[in-house]
């Protein structure tokens, strides 16, 4: 079993809300999943993330693999809040 942390989307058409998860690679992209450790609002401006950075870096001494846009949005939080 490969964990990867990934979007699960939800809101409505046009509308939509991501929810930051830790799941199995092999369940579909909004089924079943292990953990929320964040989420991601693209339609506010600028686009808003809530990442609970200690989750996020468990999982990843776990063995979860970040898909290529949590990745990024993960480094953007950091550098957000290296920042602030």
């Amino acid at each position: 079993m490969g964990l990867v942390i990934r979007l699960r989307r939800h809101g409505g058409r046009k509308r939509p809300f991501f929810r930051i998860v830790v799941a199995d690679s092999k369940s579909p992209r909004d089924g079943r999943f292990v953990d929320q450790v964040g989420t991601y609002d693209p339609v506010t401006n600028p686009p808003r993330v809530t990442l609970q950075a200690d989750k996020v870096e468990r999982w990843r001494k776990m063995g979860a693999l970040p898909s290529d846009t949590v990745k990024k949005l993960i480094e953007d939080a950091t550098v957000t809040a290296q920042t602030a």
